[in-house]
């Protein structure tokens, strides 16, 4: 009996210790760097986020955890939103466009990617909408492509996966196969139809 109540205390502890992380922290946590933080292996690291995540689900919470691509961060619940802008200096709220979604789209799905290759599936100049889009960061630099010119590559953010509510690029939806075949007959019907005329 004595080990159980032990047991149970060491787990408020740790529950305690990485919730100060979390919050302490205000970013996205690699398990790795809690594990050594609080000297234990990551397995139990992550039974303890995952303990704190099923807390914070309770509707008397106005946090959160989410994962982010193999890390953690505790941040609001998206229904807070309106009561946090009235207290807050300067709210971030930004407008994405049809444009703007669409470039991002194509980031996400078909990254690393260029600018020139954007543009070259829009078919039209993306100086603009990618500008905006490292403005707010929810794309960013990943590196630079080994052609003439060197250059710069796109991938999406950690900030990208936190708005769109996804753990990783792993969680993007995927288009059924049958719909994209539909797509690439009426493109080609449309092409041969210009091409007729």
């Amino acid at each position: 009996m004595k080990d159980i109540e032990n047991l149970d205390q060491e787990m408020k502890h740790l529950l305690a210790r990485v919730e100060a992380i979390l919050f302490t922290m205000g970013e996205a946590v690699e398990i790795s760097r809690i594990a050594e933080a609080i000297g234990h292996d990551e397995d139990t690291v992550r039974k303890v986020v995952r303990n704190l995540c099923d807390r914070y689900e309770d509707d008397s919470f106005g946090m959160q955890i989410i994962e982010l691509d193999g890390s953690f961060q505790m941040c609001t619940k998206p229904g807070m939103y309106e009561t946090i802008i009235k207290i807050a200096s300067v709210p971030k709220k930004y407008v994405l466009t049809d444009v703007l979604l669409e470039t991002l789209s194509i980031i996400a799905y078909k990254q690393p990617i260029t600018k020139a290759e954007i543009e070259d599936i829009r078919g039209v100049n993306s100086d603009h909408s990618v500008n905006k889009l490292l403005e707010y960061n929810l794309i960013c630099e990943v590196g630079r492509k080994n052609t003439p010119g060197r250059p710069c590559m796109f991938g999406t953010s950690e900030e990208f996966l936190r708005n769109f509510g996804l753990s990783s690029l792993d969680d993007l939806p995927q288009a059924d196969q049958e719909i994209l075949d539909e797509f690439k007959t009426e493109a080609e019907d449309e092409m041969q139809l210009k091409l007729d005329i």
